[in-house]
């Protein structure tokens, strides 16, 4: 089966890191598919180079199209989906951006619909974002397909003093909720502890310079750090000396953080948004590998941090579970499975 990938642009950037960039690269490479890096800032993107892009592919041609380049879209997909046999691949759906003006939101949302209905499958992320997709465009449930991300097996991290180095790794947006980070953390700012907050800056300079202006504000310049992207080994170096992962996020349909966190056995403190508590899942005897609170609840945040960093023995219990769950994780081979037989289904079913 040949596959062809279109992918935002910016998927090999490396200062574009993002979930959703990694998921289509290593779906690329797993499958040995044809990769598109569609030109343009996505989703609003010139519709032509997509038009251009879908061009390529020939007639009858099983195509992946990442949600962020397709779904607002529908005037480009619908016409394409009659020749060709299309999966628009949903990391996010587009209205659910946090910070965007209500009008835009509507008018991204009934573009996404149309996109949906167009087209022959739909690839999300978990199990939750399948039904939340189901249930927001009325889809058919026999349409969407959950094929969750898979986690590169790694070393256990060594961490530092087993309580104080925290890591919170996404690209800084208003949905990822660096905000919300920064205000808990001034609440126990009477503890010691650093923080790095590796990921993009360049996607909302807005957002970025509110959370600078609340670093320094809260007099935390010193001990709270915007890195910036890594990958590689600079990532898995702050990886290795973190002892937790903290991810306030207001939304995430999968978190591949959290999965990354656990193949290294490191405890994670979320927010319980969206796929999260799936993702950070449970141990045998129902443990969890971390701490989950209320989405958006600053104070609650703050709590589970001074928890995490005063409670006796609560770290080295969270780590242990987090051990524990590693081993329960799946790899690219197997998402990469469940991906293709999605697509050879595709292949199947388009003479019906």
């Amino acid at each position: 089966m040949s596959v062809t990938f279109l992918l935002p642009g910016n998927v090999d950037d490396p200062t574009a890191v993002s979930g959703g960039n990694v998921y289509g690269l290593r779906m690329c490479e797993r499958l040995r598919a044809r990769k598109i890096a569609v030109p343009g800032g996505w989703p609003q993107g010139d519709p032509a180079d997509l038009t251009e892009s879908l061009a390529a592919v020939p007639d009858g041609g099983v195509v992946v199209i990442d949600g962020l380049v397709g779904c607002a879209w529908p005037e480009v997909i619908t016409p394409a989906a009659h020749r060709l046999r299309i999966a628009v691949l949903v990391h996010l759906p587009l209205g659910d951006e946090a910070g965007l003006d209500p009008a835009v939101a509507t008018d991204l949302d009934t573009r996404e619909w149309a996109t949906l209905r167009a087209v022959r499958a739909v690839v999300a992320t978990s199990p939750w974002s399948a039904r939340r997709l189901v249930e927001h465009h009325d889809l058919d449930p026999f349409r969407v397909h959950s094929v969750p991300p898979g986690t590169d097996p790694a070393p256990l991290a060594t961490g530092t003093d087993g309580r104080s180095r925290l890591l919170c790794v996404a690209a800084l947006t208003p949905h990822k909720g660096q905000d919300l980070l920064v205000e808990a953390l001034a609440e126990v700012a009477d503890l010691p502890w650093t923080c790095a907050c590796v990921g993009p800056l360049r996607r909302d300079p807005a957002f970025v310079e509110r959370v600078r202006a609340l670093i320094e504000r809260h007099g935390l310049t010193d001990r709270l750090v915007l890195a910036g992207p890594r990958r590689g080994e600079a990532l898995e170096a702050g990886y290795a000396r973190a002892d937790l992962v903290v991810l306030p996020s207001h939304n995430e349909t999968y978190g591949m953080v959290v999965a990354e966190a656990l193949a290294r056995g490191i405890p994670v403190l979320a927010n319980a948004a969206g796929a999260i508590p799936d993702t950070l899942g449970r141990v045998p005897d129902g443990r969890v590998p971390g701490i989950l609170v209320p989405t958006r609840d600053r104070a609650a945040f703050a709590a589970a941090l001074r928890r995490w960093l005063t409670e006796p023995g609560l770290p080295n219990q969270l780590r242990a579970a987090a051990v524990q769950r590693r081993q329960a994780l799946r790899g690219w081979a197997e998402a990469a499975r469940d991906l293709s037989d999605v697509l050879e289904n595709l292949e199947s079913t388009w003479a019906a």
